[in-house]
């Protein structure tokens, strides 16, 4: 009796240390999982969010850019200029004025009004019914005098609210811009109205989640956007976004919100992205109750064992000891004992149930790495080429000096058309006729700058119009024929571009009359099997076109010295 009161004894003993150990442990695990995968699926929130905000912003200033472009071409507008400067106004030169304003308004539908005011009080403006402070000495009223101050540079305001309504829809933007004449005095000034509503239009796609939000303050500390119109009466809330500015990027565990900053290069704008964590929280609460349920089963379990096998806990576990050893050699499961006690067999299982947890993280890291990378591809195939939007710029300046009004409103549709199929609204893909396009309007472009040394070709294989491709893949491969092949030679050069389909392969050609190269002589200099590819933009359509098809497609290239270069990209035929 006595020998058994001992034995129960130390088998409690056994069952109590166990429990505590067994319940310490799961503590520890759980606590650290939580944590650990709370901090990973915030750092991921924090990234997306990061991403979202900061791609708004970028389309905003795209926009902002390209309304000072529009300021700068009327302001600057050869016949504006001479009208304002002669003492005697030529009513058919006011006239000329006019239609640029019509047309300059049509390449924008968000452009409200165009303002166009003298100095001694002319007022030229699609408007009619002008409600504003005029004299024969504009220097004398103060928001004459307020824009004329801006400089050379358009100057963006907050939201101007029309009678004090809250409708939105009454509300605008606007840019003010100073008219000055071949000496640098000032002849009038220019105010370019856009709606509000622009904004919103930008926004439309940003997800911040159910209670998340969005504004724009300028560095006055002004608001300048927020869906709330509360938010730009009450001082209150005007504070508390001021609050969120200060702060910048930050993360209120109390609200479950994650905020983001973006400061506008070209506006005194900061844009504030402010995204509710929902998914977040739901994680969060999920995991807590399966760690909580997982701990309460296991306790449950190692109670019911630890009473019915202690004495037979040695054995076992020496054995799972020894194949737990051999994990060294690689991630392997090891064998059950089914005649083992039931701790062994539940470590065993746990064993197991790790190996192939943890397979299968690496899977996910794996996975999170190609991901990382198609969003970097992503981030390079969205840039645009600085040194060809200045140049086009250039060119539209030069000919509006010139007063080829024609030439610069083309000039101008194509750039915006450009930038139109460039952006896709945030689509990877695109079809093949969009692409085209998109190559067809780059031509255009850089055809009014090269003139007669160009000349270019577009056809399409009317079946393959709608499908659907890698956006921008064919406009690098346009630009390298172009600034490698054609502009260093001294005849006419020729772009001959077309998309054909062979059987079930859709073969997007690039062919020029260049310099060409030998590419014997290549492989052999570089000691290479294949030709090695030219640029940063054509070794990222190459490696983009295998990440989303495989390697057996992507860019060929073949070419003769002095004869040219003919490039073709394989993609399989998927249909829209």
């Amino acid at each position: 009796m006595k020998k058994f009161t001992m034995m129960k004894t130390l088998r409690m003993q056994i069952a109590l240390h166990y429990l505590k150990a067994s319940a310490l442990i799961l503590l520890l695990i759980g606590c650290i999982l939580y944590v650990s995968m709370s901090s990973i699926v915030l750092r991921e929130a924090t990234a997306n969010t990061k991403a979202a905000v900061e791609q708004s912003g970028m389309y905003i200033e795209l926009y902002i850019d390209r309304l000072k472009a529009v300021a700068d071409l009327l302001a600057e507008n050869p016949q504006l200029v001479s009208y304002f400067s002669s003492p005697e106004r030529d009513a058919a030169v006011k006239k000329d004025v006019l239609s640029t304003i019509r047309t300059t308004m049509a390449t924008d539908p968000f452009i409200q009004s165009v303002v166009i005011v003298s100095k001694d009080g002319e007022v030229l403006s699609n408007e009619t019914g002008l409600i504003m402070s005029m004299s024969s000495n504009m220097m004398q009223e103060q928001w004459y005098v307020a824009a004329m101050n801006s400089g050379s540079k358009p100057v963006l305001t907050s939201a101007r609210m029309q009678q004090f309504s809250m409708d939105k829809d009454n509300w605008v933007i606007s840019i003010s811009r100073e008219i000055t004449n071949s000496a640098g005095k000032n002849i009038g000034v220019l105010l370019i109205d856009i709606q509000y509503t622009v904004i919103e239009d930008y926004l439309a796609d940003l997800d911040l989640g159910k209670n998340g939000f969005s504004f724009i303050m300028n560095d006055n500390g002004e608001v300048v956007y927020h869906k709330d119109t509360m938010y730009f009466e009450d001082d209150t809330k005007q504070q508390e976004l001021q609050r969120i500015v200060n702060d910048q990027a930050w993360y209120d565990a109390a609200q479950n919100t994650l905020t983001h900053t973006y400061k506008l290069e070209n506006a005194d704008w900061t844009f504030v992205g402010v995204s509710s964590q929902d998914a977040l929280l739901m994680m969060k609460r999920q995991l807590l109750e399966i760690f909580l349920l997982v701990g309460v089963v296991l306790f449950i379990i190692a109670t019911v064992s630890v009473a019915l096998f202690a004495g037979r806990i040695t054995t076992p576990f020496q054995r799972l000891e020894k194949a737990m050893q051999n994990i060294e050699q690689g991630l392997k499961t090891v064998p059950i004992d089914e005649k083992g006690c039931y701790e062994a067999q539940s470590l065993a299982k746990h064993f197991n149930s790790m190996i192939v947890q943890i397979e299968k993280l690496m899977q996910e890291i794996t996975e999170k790495e190609q991901h990382l990378r198609a969003s970097e591809i992503s981030a390079l195939h969205s840039q645009i080429n600085p040194h060809f939007l200045y140049n086009t710029l250039d060119t539209i300046i030069w000919m509006a000096e010139f007063n080829d009004s024609e030439k610069v409103i083309d000039m101008t549709k194509a750039l915006a058309q450009f930038f139109r199929l460039s952006l896709s609204g945030g689509n990877d893909m695109t079809t093949v006729e969009n692409e085209l396009d998109h190559v067809r309007q780059y031509l255009f472009i850089q055809k009014e700058r090269y003139g007669e040394q160009l000349n270019y070709s577009i056809d399409c294989e009317e079946a393959l119009r709608n499908v659907q491709v890698p956006k921008l893949i064919l406009q690098p491969i346009v630009e390298n024929a172009l600034y490698h092949g054609i502009r260093s030679i001294d005849r006419t050069g020729y772009i001959w571009v077309s998309a054909s389909q062979n059987e079930n392969v859709i073969e997007l050609t690039v062919r020029d009359n260049g310099e060409g190269f030998d590419v014997k002589q290549l492989d052999k200099e570089r000691g290479e099997k294949q030709v090695k590819l030219g640029g940063v933009g054509i070794k990222n359509v190459d490696e983009r076109i295998k990440l989303y098809y495989g390697s057996p497609y992507g860019i060929f290239i073949d070419s003769q010295k002095d004869k040219g270069t003919t490039v073709r990209i394989k993609i399989p035929m998927l249909r829209k």
